[in-house]
């Protein structure tokens, strides 16, 4: 049954009175003090009104549109209690120069306060290459930490039991392969594998169109996908194995409603794809999470996390006929927007941080990870990364934005903004299926276009100064100070890293490792799923390198598709 919250009759009185109001009083007083623009625009270029009242949202349904925490269609939240009865998942990520560095600094934000771990992988191992491999020279360690065989990920979580953490790992093309990783360490430790808890990020969708790190044309990294959702699903069920993410499409140069309505795309591909494999939709989707940026636009990207939750609870029980709850939940992590730091003023970036940890709080998110205001200039040092996390902590335990449920939900504007999104995004997923889907629209370049464009429009805003970027294209100082000394990565990681590699490949047992090989390839072309495979190969010391070039060998390299 509906419910109405404002009655027609006293709507269209209230219209009357507003109308009133804006030549009676607003018009007087522009004239003596006119607004600073002639018009407001979120990034997604919806015009935000002078005033909100409940004319704006005339149509509200409560129970349709927003009904109550913890039941459909979640706009208001996924758990009954929300932070009252627990707070989201402080989780910070890090990773640079050698495992041992990086596990020093994963023990040190856990004595900090850090309730969940993250990893950051460099550059070479984001591409599926060894340490020691020519075009990974200069690259190791530098962006994240170097893991190149399973004896790297037994030190990377060396005196941390994986029973008792939970870890994400930001890795897509060779998700099978660091997660067949972790597995094995987790064996090692006497963990049992329904114990572990995590998430792979494992989409890759999104990386033809925004982070551009493909190693496999689209179709095989689909299937590889698959395999991992497949997998843990049977054997490690408290595993997130996709982290479908609007984060990186964001910091390619989308708009809020662009990140919201591909990530979306991107999440219904892999839906269908999973049920082509065979698996029931209440087997996987309970476990299906997803990953968005928080802007500085604090009221678009509250509005922007509730839509989020509403439309995807509708795609899932409408679309796919998801029966349980938890298949329609969207868990989302947040992190707050490295695009938007600056080099300049530096120490402004704490502020910013901390409006975007606002956004995700208020929002909604489960899990959120703060940016380090020196993210501009270097990786993040030990006093900034804890200035970071705490930024988090004082948001839930001093700001009592935790202590009730959705704060602004019922907001005039907050609602309106949220309709005005989902509308929105419904547009864009019309739109995407009328092209035949994601890898259609992928390989006709829409996606690439549409983000194009809208960076090259952010862009330009920011040159026209229609948008101020506090100390870049305004209030200017010549005062530079950095109150951290940044922090530089050993130039011996490379050396020790490289050398480690070169002994484990001299000690290990060859024959085994070519049996592992033969299997994963064998598996490759009977197109059964790969992880068992994988799994046998790194506890066998087969490399991230070997088995990435074996799967580039037969699923062939990926080449950009140029739009102009």
């Amino acid at each position: 049954m509906g419910l109405g919250v404002f009655a027609k009759d006293k709507v269209d009185l209230l219209s009357k009175e507003e109308s009133r109001w804006e030549e009676e009083v607003v018009r007087e007083w522009i004239n003596r003090l006119p607004e600073r623009r002639k018009e407001f625009l979120t990034t997604s270029g919806f015009k935000l009104k002078r005033l909100y009242t409940p004319s704006d949202v005339s149509g509200l349904d409560y129970m349709r549109d927003l009904g109550f925490p913890g039941d459909f269609p979640f706009s208001r939240g996924l758990h009954a209690t929300s932070y009252r009865g627990r707070l989201w998942t402080m989780r910070q990520f890090a990773g640079f120069g050698t495992a041992e560095e990086t596990n020093k600094r994963f023990k040190y934000l856990i004595r900090e306060g850090d309730t969940g771990l993250s990893v950051a992988f460099d550059f070479p191992t984001i591409l599926g290459y060894d340490s020691d491999h020519p075009l990974s020279k200069g690259e190791v360690g530098i962006c994240g930490v170097a893991v190149s065989s399973v004896k790297d990920m037994e030190t990377l979580f060396s005196g941390i039991p994986l029973d008792k953490v939970s870890t994400s790992m930001t890795i897509n093309g060779p998700a099978a392969v660091l997660l067949a990783m972790y597995i094995a360490v987790g064996d090692g430790q006497g963990v049992p594998r329904e114990r572990l808890s995590g998430t792979t990020q494992n989409d890759m969708l999104k990386e033809f169109f925004a982070q551009m790190l493909c190693m496999f044309p689209p179709k095989p990294s689909v299937k590889l996908v698959i395999d991992i959702i497949e997998y843990c699903t049977r054997h490690v069920p408290r595993w997130n194995p996709v982290s479908i993410s609007g984060y990186h499409i964001r910091e390619a140069g989308a708009n809020a409603l662009q990140e919201l309505a591909f990530t979306l795309a991107d999440g219904v591909t892999y839906v269908e794809s999973a049920l082509e494999r065979g698996l029931k939709v209440d087997e996987f989707a309970p476990r299906l999470s997803f990953f968005f940026a928080s802007y500085n636009n604090l009221l678009e990207e509250v509005a922007k996390f509730r839509a989020a939750r509403r439309i995807w609870a509708k795609i899932m029980r409408d679309r796919f006929k998801a029966e349980k709850k938890r298949s329609m939940w969207m868990r989302m992590h947040v992190q707050t927007s490295g695009c938007t730091l600056t080099a300049q003023q530096p120490i402004n970036n704490v502020m910013r941080v901390t409006i975007q940890t606002l956004a995700a709080v208020l929002g909604g998110a489960q899990s959120i990870h703060t940016n380090s205001f020196d993210e501009a200039l270097a990786l993040p040092s030990e006093r900034a990364v804890r200035t970071a996390l705490r930024t988090q902590q004082i948001a839930a335990h001093e700001s009592g934005v935790a202590d009730t449920i959705d704060p602004l939900g019922g907001s005039y504007c907050i609602e309106a903004l949220t309709d005005e999104m989902e509308e929105g995004v419904w547009g864009y997923l019309d739109k995407i299926e009328a092209m035949g889907g994601v890898v259609p629209a992928i390989e006709s370049g829409f996606f690439q276009r549409e983000i194009a464009d809208s960076s090259y429009k952010y862009q330009k805003e920011i040159e026209r100064k229609d948008r101020i970027v506090v100390g870049v294209n305004d209030f200017h100082t010549e005062d530079e100070w950095i109150p951290v000394r940044l922090l530089r990565v050993d130039e011996r990681a490379s050396e020790i890293q490289v050398a480690r590699l070169k002994k484990l490949k001299k000690e290990r047992d060859a024959k085994r490792v070519e049996e592992a090989l033969g299997r994963l390839r064998r598996d490759v072309e009977e197109d059964i799923n790969l992880m068992p495979a994988i799994i046998e190969a790194v506890k066998a010391y087969v490399t991230l390198g070997e088995i990435c070039g074996l799967l580039k060998e037969l699923y062939g390299d990926y080449h950009e598709l140029i739009v102009i």
